[in-house]
């Protein structure tokens, strides 16, 4: 879409990468809260 325009492709290249690493990190952390969440209540059942 910006790719086109060789000024906004310059600004653009470092961005996109930078935002592929946040999402995935991102997404990680929201798994791992959430399967914390699911285990923690797990074992309150138990009790």
């Amino acid at each position: 879409m910006f790719n086109d325009c060789p000024m906004m492709e310059g600004q653009m290249g470092w961005i996109m990468p930078a935002m592929e690493i946040a999402l995935f990190l991102l997404a990680g952390l929201g798994i791992t809260a959430l399967a914390k969440y699911v285990f923690s209540q797990r074992e309150r059942g138990s009790r």
